[in-house]
């Protein structure tokens, strides 16, 4: 194992964790900044930024004077739980505790900028008991919660909260007796990154808690497994083995987190095509389908009308879209060698994969170019309700003109 591979480490810790929490608060932004909740959550999320920054700068300058920004970050972390977990539970803590942690808070952020160590290992140890107590008096809030007065999905929030606490409290103790106990590295980015991907996690809630919690487990459970194996097998000892397990943890759980993150969006932009069908005021199909053009399932579509279709018989089209109002070049109608030509044509013409009937009459179809491989179940679903409800605002669009 080569000299510097703490301080590797540590840097790749330490980044991943700066990472998970920009994505973090990027969802939170999607979702809604302003929500009273999001916005104290934001402000915890930037203040273990403002810690994991310093982290990364003070190895990456060589400049001491980043600690400042560490233990500003320390410093505010139990004011930013305490806040979290008000929000959550829509109850105030008791106004001695708030007096306590407010004034103490407002104590290390003056001592932050004393960032030479001469006033150290007092202030760290002062400071590990603060934050102790305040994930404490969090914790103690959560479990004496009154569950009734809460939703599901709030219930769910604050265990995952808890749960996190749970976590994290071992490795904020570990980081602040790092030297004492003879660890390589600081480990709490790993805490840090797995409270990320709870959070993120709530947002999908299809998943299930319990889901979610066993797929915390195995992969937790998978990258000490590997790690442990790859450490024995390379002959590393104990702090490379411990090494091993934080570097294929902490890449576990970044990969995690922005395959969920890019799951999430996913979702909303189907919800969001869901809210533009249930909220659009039109009764003209092309005006529906004109305003649509900007989500990515319709997004680059070609408009055909019979004036681009002058070799094709308007009988046989109709035939074709009556039978299937949504072609897929997958899983084309057999409807006859002549119905086959003009299908064959229609895809080729246009590179499409899909072409569905937008209007009857007069003719207008709509071609689109959407690879198997980025087609998922749902897309599908969602192109056949756009087809129908732009036909049925053909017929009724019809209906008035009559």
């Amino acid at each position: 194992m080569i000299a510097a591979a703490d301080v590797l480490t540590q840097l790749f810790l330490s980044g991943a964790a700066l990472i998970g929490l920009f994505v973090l608060a990027t969802v939170l932004s999607w979702r809604d900044p302003w929500d009273p909740i999001n916005r104290r959550f934001l402000f915890g999320i930037h203040v273990m930024m403002i810690l994991f920054a310093g982290r990364v700068l003070i190895p990456v300058t060589g400049i001491n004077a980043f600690r400042i920004l560490v233990l500003l970050g320390a410093a505010l972390i139990p004011l930013a739980v305490l806040l979290l977990t008000e929000g959550l539970l829509r109850r105030h803590a008791p106004p001695l505790v708030k007096r306590i942690i407010g004034a103490v808070t407002v104590v290390f952020v003056a001592t932050a900028f004393w960032y030479a160590d001469s006033i150290d290992p007092a202030r760290l140890f002062s400071l590990l008991g603060f934050q102790i107590v305040g994930f404490i008096l969090s914790g103690w809030l959560i479990v004496n919660r009154d569950k009734a007065s809460l939703s599901v999905s709030e219930n769910v929030m604050v265990v995952r909260l808890g749960l996190s606490l749970i976590l994290f409290i071992p490795l904020a103790v570990a980081d602040f007796l790092l030297a004492y106990i003879d660890l390589p590295i600081q480990f709490s980015a790993v805490g840090v990154l797995i409270l990320c991907w709870l959070a993120i996690g709530l947002g999908r809630a299809h998943q299930g808690h319990r889901a979610t919690l066993f797929n915390l487990g195995v992969m937790v459970i998978a990258a000490v497994l590997v790690g442990s194996m790859i450490g024995v097998f390379s002959q590393l000892g104990r702090d490379g083995i411990l090494l091993s397990i934080a570097l294929i943890m902490t890449t576990v759980f970044v990969v995690a987190i922005l395959t969920d993150a890019r799951a999430l969006r996913a979702e909303e932009q189907s919800l969001s095509l869901l809210r533009h069908l249930a909220t659009d005021q039109s009764n003209d199909p092309m005006t529906f389908l004109r305003d649509l053009q900007g989500h990515p399932l319709v997004h680059g579509a070609v408009q055909i009308s019979e004036q681009n279709l002058p070799d094709l018989q308007d009988s046989v089209l109709a035939q074709i879209f009556d039978a299937t109002p949504v072609l897929r070049r997958a899983d084309p109608p057999q409807l006859g060698p002549v119905a086959d030509d003009h299908i064959y044509y229609l895809f080729e013409r246009y590179a499409a994969t899909h072409v569905m009937l937008a209007n009857k009459q007069p003719l207008v179809l709509i071609a689109l170019s959407m690879p198997s491989l980025g087609v998922s179940p749902s897309a599908e679903l969602e192109l056949q309700i756009v087809q129908r409800m732009a036909a049925l605002m053909s017929q009724q669009k019809g209906r008035d003109d009559e």
